[in-house]
Parts: C-alpha cells; structure tokens; sequence
C-alpha cells in the first residue's frame, strides 16, 4: 500500500460493528461481578466500580468511583499506542562486528539491515471507529474467585493496519476492591510494524483527586511503582500500581499508567504479539481518624494490610515472609574483593557466635582477572568446596554473590560466543556485560542451580549490568536499542523463574545495579514476582572506618564520632523502608548495619538500635569486619538475634508493618510501629531519638480492642503487665527511654483471648 493510500485509509475509517453477546451470568449484586446493560459494561469490585461505554465507536471509561464518588475528570480515551511502519518492510537488525573497523570501541559496530520508520498512527479508544471494530465483548472466569472482561477490536482489511488486533482485559478478585488490567497487541499483517508512546490505561482524573503519595521511591530517574491518589486528607481514593520492571515504567500525574516513553518501543513482525504487564488500582475510603499520637488515614490502612494480601494472594510474589534467611551478614565491608579461605573461615566462626542465619559472600570470592562467574578463584580458595562445607558446619546458609560481567576466558563465552551485549560502550574494565536479551539468561539461570547443586549455596546475590544502555547484537532477539530495554529487563526476571524452577529453595536477592544501571532504581513489584529480595541503594558504609580496609588498631578514627555514623545508618535505614511501605518489607535487603567495633564505638546500646531499625523489616544485611566485635557484643548479637528468631516463628513477624495512626519516622523525637499479626499479637518496636520527652505514652492502633495481651518490654527484660486492646490503642501504656534508646514490646495473648489463628488472613 503506498504511503498516500495508507493516510486515505487512515481517514476514512470504519464503523463499529455491533458487538456480542456477553458470555457468563451476572454475579449477585453483592459480590465483585461484570454486567452490561446496552452499551454499558460496569466492574464492580467492593468499593471499586469502572463504567465502560462501547457505544459509537468507541471504548471509554465514563466513571471511576470509589464508595459511590466518581474520581474522573471525564471519560477517559481508554488507552493510547502509535503505530509506525518499517521502509524498507524487513525486520530491523541488531548491531554486528564491522571486520573493515577497529576490534575495539564503539566504532566496531554497525548496524545490521537498518530501517526507517514512517507514517505514525496513534489510536485510542476514543478513535476506534476510524480503523477499528469491537468484535469480542465477554466475561469468563478464568480461575477460581477471579472474573475477566474480554475487549478484542480488530483492524478492517482496507485500512492502514490490515491484521492489527488489540485484546484489552480487566480483572476483579472476590475480597478485593481491584481492578487490574493489561493490552495485547497482535500483528497478523504483512507489515513490520513498531509500537511506541503505549498508555495501558489512559485516565485522567479530577483535580480533588491528585493528591499523590508515592508508596515507593521514585528516585535515579525511575519513577514509584506504587502511587496513591485520592484527596488531600487520604480519605478516598486509588492505590495505581504498575507492575512494569524498573525505569520504563510510568505512572502520570493524572493517574494514567502504561510505559516510559523515553525507554519503551516494541518491533511487530507478521505473526507477533506484545502483551503488556498489568496495572491495576485498589480502591480506598473510610474516616480519617486522630489517635493519641497521630493520624490513621484510610489509605495508611489499606496499605498497611488488605492491599498487601492482594499482593501475595494476586500478584503473586517470590519470596514469602517466613523464609526469609535472616539475620544475614556479607563479607563486602571492611574486605571488598579481598577474601580467601582463612579469613572467611574466621569469619565465618564469629558469625556463627553471633546467631547469623545466612554467610554471603561477596566479591571476590570467584575466578580472576574478571570476577562474577561461578568458578572459584584457585588462588583465594584452593577448595571451594571445602571452604563451603566448613561455612555450612558452623549452622550457616551459605550466599554467593554473582554479576552478570564475564571475562573473555569465561565458560560462558566458550558456550555461548554471541552472548555479550553491545555495543561495546556496554562493556566495562571487569569484562563484557551479558545479554538478559538472548539465551545466555537461560545459560546465567542453570549456572546459578550449579552453584546450589556444587556449593550447597541456597542465597545468591545478582548484581552489575548497564541494561540501561541497551542491547541489540545480531543474533539477539532486541531489533532496536529502545525495544532492548524491555527485553533485557524481561530477560533478567525469566532467568530468576528459571532458577526458582529448578532451586525452589534458594533466596533470590537482586541488586539495583543488575536492575536497571549503577547506582540503580528502588525496588518495586515488578521484581518482587521474580525474586525473593531487592537490595536497595545506596550502601553506606557509616561507622565502618575505612570500608575498604580490615579494622586496625592504627586507625586515627574517632570512636564517637564512629559511634554518630554507626547510629546514622540505623536513621538511613529506617527512612529507606519507610519509602517502600507499599511494598512488603521483608523482601527490602538495605546495606548495611556495620557490625564494626573499633575502641569501644559499637556499643551494645548501638547493636540494639541496628536490630530495631532493620526490624522495620527484617535484619537484612550486615557486614563488616567481625574480628574486630568484642566477646561483649557477639553475645549481645546473639542474645538479640535469638529473641528476633523467636518473634518470627511465633508470629510470623517480618511479614508485617503497621505505622498508621502513630509518627513517622524521626531521629530527634520518638516513634515506633507495629510487627502485629491480624490478631494483634507480635511485636511493637518503639525509638527515640535525639530529643523529646524522657518518657511518653504509646498508642498500639493495631490491637483488637475486645482482647486482652501480655504486655513485656524484651531489651529491658520487663512484665509491664496485661492491657485490653482498648486500653493499647487509647494510649494507657506507658514507657521512659533515653536519647537514642529502644524498646521492643510483645504483646502477647492473655485473659480472654481466644486467637484463631497468629498467622491469619483477611
């Protein structure tokens, strides 16, 4: 078709054609059901209810509300992709070695069967009827408590896009107010097609409602990947959450959600298809209510539990809270790459004293002049598998760190000799970065079942990539460097299924380093589906010394002002898991609560504050030169990671987090919050910082008020008594702490409790 009577086409359109029937009986009006009536579709999902219009050629969402309130500006345009077609119409290739160039540097490459891109086309459900029809309108049940709406449009034949259909779906869950929803785009014509500047779901909603929070960071140029919006008070509104990877998200200020446009275009050759991640919102309202020490918002609230069991029931994550290998120390601090087997021998000792669970060692411990792979450096570890043995005696798991960067004497590159990404910029002085975009992630994620199969290794760290860069070698599947992105971040979390196929028992930590580029983007939904754990930047490295260096006597520090930095990186901690509240805490890895002693700076005041701070989530990671510990703190360490121990298998502890209705962190005055489980029971880790009063009473929101808990203060080894839920959440209890001091209390059931269970779901 020539260019002009592409446009003619375009212009001319089609009608709709009227669309059938829908499939399934209507739901009670009670529970989450799909019903049409005429041209209208409507979701209702507790709180939540979508209207979708199919009249007139179009599809549109004309009301969003929440709790009766309609959230919307107006009627949305549904969703939004461009279409360009490939001149000359070939797939486009990737980069190749020019044998006429230098071997080396950016130069080395060219681009193999390049092509333009002409003729943009963007379409939305506003603008269907102009090349589109609705051919497909029905509700299934795809799998117990789950009910999906089915929009197909199809391109006419006499148009611009001949064989181009868009399969829209949403989702609703029986006991929760979501609804989530993903595109599919397939081209069954005879064009190269690519698509750009995809919107998944483009609303738009009301000024009142725009409130935002995000409820994870948005920071190194990747935006949150959990959003609330509502009103100003937080008493009514959405939770948008995409479960896009890493920077080629995008959630906008109006609510809309789909992909970063800077970092996302797709190639369609004739036959292929694009299927989006899932976006999704999750309804809230209630009362904004005042407690004795803060506000409890309903947004607070529903992140704080129902929108949390949507994650692990739904969306399914990784990990899960009651296996996490915690407390966990690695050998990164205070040693960096220089490691070998005497040392780790000692260290490992010590570890074991201390009451760790899992030994992780860090760079170094693998094959030079390019570490990373999974052969041990002969030099530092003349038997490995010794060394591994000897770590596993002592009662520790044993962790590995592993980069995706492999030298040109790896035996990756003798299996696979087109693995490396390009172009070469991609590369770095340790080797050549690996390509998640073709089959070597599948070679990375067998490698890492070696390491369990060999080693006995059950946690492995992932770490060191520049994805951001791009990578589309010929022989790879990416045919452009803006199409690498997705593909290399999909490549990533395929490996990782993978490995959690063949090793269901391994801890799977990914570094913001492999996730997007060095230092990279916050955790998000994305990579918790695929791992168990995000380790989150940036590392510090307060109150070590010289982090680079094995603790000596000969340093001229000063051991209070080491102490100050040591009580810093508790502070940075806690404001870290702060910003991830949307997602669950103990899948956060925050590096690092140093345990380094020099001269009497690592007190055992100090030991408690790391315990507590990382107890927001879970004790997830130390490090640092453990010989330099007294016989003073490595009993103190174990006595508190024995009492952590306990809390975690009585009630399921990290798998918690409450904060609402109390203060948000602070290092002068005082804050605290909950580790409860659904029936109050667990822990309450209470801090102090630098001011504020000398003693205070604290309100516990989380309680059931009809029960009645035991009450004990565990650092201080105090009964302070029994106290009904009632009494808790008013603030009878009363406790004195000292600048910078802490308190754990457990609650406990007493009196007339009658718990069914401490690990319970809504």
């Amino acid at each position: 078709m020539a260019r002009g009577t592409w446009r003619a086409a375009w212009r001319a359109g089609c009608l709709l054609s009227s669309v059938v029937a829908i499939e399934g009986a209507a739901a009670e009006s009670d529970a989450p059901a799909i019903t049409r009536a005429g041209d209208t579709i409507e979701l209702r999902a507790g709180l939540l209810t979508r209207r979708l219009d199919v009249a007139n050629g179009r599809i549109a969402t004309t009301q969003l509300r929440v709790d009766g309130t309609d959230l919307l500006a107006g009627p949305s345009a549904e969703f939004r992709v461009t279409f360009q077609r490939a001149v000359p119409n070939r797939r486009p290739g990737g980069l190749r070695r020019d044998a006429a160039l230098p071997a080396a540097g950016p130069g080395a490459w060219v681009t193999d069967s390049p092509v333009e891109w002409k003729d943009p086309i963007t379409i939305d459900g506003g603008k269907l009827a102009a090349a589109f029809r609705l051919v497909r309108l029905a509700v299934t049940n795809p799998r117990p408590g789950v009910r999906q709406l089915h929009l197909r449009v199809r391109s006419g034949s006499e148009n611009p896009l001949p064989g181009v259909f868009l399969d829209l779906r949403y989702e609703i869950y029986d006991g929760f107010p979501v609804i989530r929803k993903w595109i599919e785009i397939t081209n069954n014509g005879p064009y190269w097609l690519k698509i750009d500047q995809l919107v998944i779901d483009d609303i738009e909603l009301a000024a009142e409602f725009r409130s935002a929070t995000a409820l994870t960071p948005a920071e190194r140029g990747t935006e949150s990947s959990i959003v609330a919006f509502g009103q100003a008070d937080r008493s009514r509104g959405l939770i948008a959450a995409s479960e896009i990877p890493s920077a080629p998200r995008r959630i906008a200020p109006t609510g809309a959600m789909g992909y970063a446009d800077e970092h996302f275009e797709w190639v369609l050759g004739p036959s292929e298809n694009f299927v989006s991640e899932p976006v999704f919102h999750f309804a809230y309202s209630g009362a904004v209510e005042q407690t004795l020490a803060g506000v409890s918002t309903p947004l607070d609230r529903a992140v704080e539990r129902p929108f949390q069991r949507f994650l692990e029931q739904v969306v399914g994550l990784r990990g899960n809270a009651a296996a996490v290998p915690a407390p966990i120390w690695c050998s990164y601090t205070n040693f960096l790459t220089d490691i070998n087997d005497r040392t780790m021998r000692e260290q490992a000792d010590i570890a074991a004293r201390c009451g760790f669970v899992t030994f992780q060692l860090d760079e170094g411990w693998a094959g030079t002049p390019s570490p990373g792979g999974t052969e041990p450096d002969p030099a530092r570890f003349p038997d490995f598998e010794a060394t591994s043995r000897y770590i596993t005696a002592q009662g520790l798991k044993l962790g590995l760190w592993v980069s995706c960067i492999r030298g040109p004497e790896a035996k990756d590159f003798a299996a696979l000799p087109e693995a490396p990404s390009a172009p070469a910029v991609i590369n770095t002085k340790r080797g050549s970065g690996m390509s998640f975009a073709s089959a070597w992630r599948d070679y990375f994620g067998n490698d890492l079942v070696y390491l369990r199969d060999r080693f006995g290794a059950t946690y492995v760290k992932e770490d060191l990539t520049n994805l951001s860069k791009g990578d589309f070698a010929a022989g790879h599947e990416s045919r452009t460097p803006k199409e690498s992105l997705l593909r290399g971040l999909r490549g990533l979390l395929r490996a990782n299924d993978r490995l959690a196929e063949l090793a269901p028992d391994m801890w799977i930590q990914i570094t913001h380093e492999i996730y997007w580029r060095t230092p990279g983007p916050p955790a998000d939904l994305a990579v918790l589906k695929h791992a168990s754990a995000f380790h989150t930047s940036p590392n510090t490295y307060f109150g070590a010394g010289i982090g680079s260096k094995r603790v000596s006597p000969d340093w001229a520090f000063d051991p209070q002002k080491l102490r100050a930095d040591l009580l810093l990186g508790c502070w940075t901690a806690r404001q870290r898991f702060f910003g991830h509240r949307g997602l669950p805490l103990w899948a956060v890895e925050f590096y690092a609560a140093n345990a380094v002693n020099f001269k009497g700076s690592l007190t055992p005041a100090v030991q408690d504050r790391q315990v507590c701070s990382w107890l927001m989530g879970a004790p997830t990671v130390f490090a640092g030169d453990l010989s330099s510990l007294t016989p003073e703190n490595i009993a103190h360490y174990r006595q508190r990671f024995d009492l952590i121990k306990r809390l975690a298998r009585t009630y399921d502890l990290y798998r918690y987090f409450e904060y609402s209705g109390v203060p948000e962190p602070t290092d002068t005055g005082w804050h605290w919050w909950g580790k409860l489980d659904d029936e109050g029971c667990g822990a309450v880790v209470v801090m102090r910082g630098s001011a504020g009063e000398d003693g205070r009473r604290i309100n516990v929101p989380w309680t059931r008020a009809e029960r009645t808990y035991r009450v004990t203060a565990l650092l201080s080894g105090r009964a302070l008594g029994e106290f009904s839920g009632a009494q808790l959440r008013a603030g009878t209890l009363e406790l004195a702490l000292p600048a910078y001091g802490q308190e754990i209390l457990e609650l406990a059931p007493a009196g007339n409790f009658t718990a069914t269970s401490a690990t319970s779901s809504p």
